[in-house]
């Protein structure tokens, strides 16, 4: 992208302090579509005409300050990025300079400088006011989703925690955006995703909280955390039951101030967002034992949301599904391929996915590949593909008839009675909870009736496994 591309139709404000500043600048930009204005003394009515219908950048001489030289500064530098201008040899205390101090050009700047710090501030403001697209509609087809969905369109526009519960790969945080979208205020903002499990030790704070420049060896820049950047917007916690227990206390203090103090600062930063969380663990089983700590458990489950596995939504969602990740591998070469046989759809349902969508779209890739290559729908091919998801780690694959009738397949895809993997798994957990069904339900992440359902499938009688009837 070109220079004159990035200053398309801008505003520069200055408050220049020193005489020199405003035509130093105006002479740096003058061979592009830039109007550079003298803020001093500028009455709060421009502010419609800077901020509304341009982008606007502020610079600022920190000579201003000491002279309290920024009349309406509140109204005018809303939603605008600073660059401060300063001498190199000017003391920067966090507690003089508003936290947004972080981009400075020298007193005796150039032109190459300031052209290439505007530019970059330039491009974030256009990419910050870009209209956030909502995620693809989810499929919810099943009884199990279109439940869920409603729950998330009953809580998206309300202020409260969210957890979101269900096993690996079955889309929370695509659940977690529906969330986002859904609330009339922070759906405007930034909807800023963190994996827990993957944060490196001693990286929490300045991750989470930020730092100042010279904080530490390192920080030659300043950093706003995760919890500065969501603010306005929603915090995604992913895999929330993987943070360390002293990385829990000091999440819960931030939600319980509203305040976040980056490293090297002395002065609290007010945050303001809403908080999402996800874990395919069960944290009322580590609260139990100690690993998760009950306030914060309480404080991030105010509202619980369960997100159905592949098996639990059925073949009716398993075939939709894959349509769709298949569609989008193969976009326009889709509509000369044909429409999808039935013996790949029939195939589709009658798989079990243990990665539940991840693995789903894995298969939809391999597919889409084969017949993108062959342009056609290469049955031998497609099927040995689809062998090898089968092939993971389940000795029988459970899949869900046209009927909703619960039916197994054996390694060769024959069908039996049941899955034996889940009906012993669901035995192994009800006998670890003394057959208490709303324990082992909270233990398998399903809902009761779900157990309940299983169980009579499974012929589970309580206390006692029943015996399979042959079909």
């Amino acid at each position: 992208m070109s220079a004159s591309n990035n200053f398309d139709e801008l505003d520069l404000f200055v408050w220049e302090g020193k005489a020199d500043i405003l035509d130093r600048i105006a002479r740096c930009m003058a061979s592009f579509d830039v109007e550079v204005i003298r803020a001093d003394g500028l009455p709060p009515p421009q502010q419609d005409r800077g901020v509304a219908l341009r982008p606007s950048v502020a610079i600022i001489s920190v000579t201003v300050i000491d002279g309290g030289g920024l009349p309406h500064a509140t109204e005018l530098l809303q939603g605008m990025p600073v660059i401060w201008v300063a001498a190199a040899s000017r003391e920067r205390d966090s507690r003089t300079y508003p936290p947004e101090y972080l981009h400075v050009l020298p007193y005796d700047f150039t032109c190459a400088e300031l052209r290439t710090m505007v530019a970059k501030l330039v491009r974030q403001l256009r990419a910050r006011d870009v209209a956030p697209q909502a995620p693809d509609v989810l499929v919810a087809h099943s009884d199990a989703m279109k439940g869920l969905l409603a729950e998330v369109g009953a809580f998206a526009d309300c202020n409260h925690p969210v957890l979101v519960r269900g096993e690996t790969g079955v889309g929370k945080e695509r659940i977690a955006q529906q969330l986002h979208i859904g609330h009339q205020q922070y759906g405007k903002g930034a909807f800023v995703a963190v994996n827990c499990g993957a944060i490196p030790d001693g990286l929490f704070e300045s991750l989470f909280f930020g730092h100042t420049k010279g904080s530490f060896t390192g920080a030659v820049h300043a950093h706003r955390g995760y919890f500065e950047q969501a603010t306005g917007g929603t915090l995604f916690l992913d895999e929330i039951g993987d943070l360390p227990r002293y990385q829990q206390v000091k999440l819960l203090r931030v939600l319980e101030d509203s305040a976040v103090t980056r490293l090297g600062a002395t002065s609290p930063i007010r945050v303001d967002f809403r908080l999402v969380a996800a874990t395919n663990r069960n944290l009322r089983e580590m609260v139990a034992s100690g690993e998760f700590r009950a306030d914060l458990f309480y404080r991030l489950a105010v509202i619980e949301l369960h997100v159905p596995s592949l098996e639990e939504r059925g073949e009716i969602d398993k075939i939709a599904i894959f349509k769709a990740l298949l569609a989008n591998v193969l976009g326009d070469e889709l509509e000369a391929l044909g429409e999808t046989p039935h013996w790949l759809s029939d195939a589709v349902a009658e798989t079990y996915f243990p990665g539940n969508v991840r693995q789903l779209r894995n298969l939809a890739e391999r597919v889409g590949v084969i017949a993108r290559q062959l342009h056609s729908w290469d049955q031998n091919l497609i099927q040995r593909a689809i062998a090898l998801t089968r092939g993971t780690p389940a000795p029988a694959a459970l899949a869900t008839d046209r009927n909703g009738t619960g039916v197994a397949l054996d390694a060769n895809g024959d069908r039996k009675g049941w899955n034996s993997s889940e009906r012993n798994r669901i035995i192994a957990a009800l006998e670890i909870n003394d057959w208490k069904r709303q324990d082992t339900a909270q233990h398998l992440g399903i809902s009761r009736k779900v157990l309940w359902e299983k169980m009579r499938k499974y012929q589970i009688l309580d206390g006692e496994p029943g015996i399979p009837e042959e079909t």
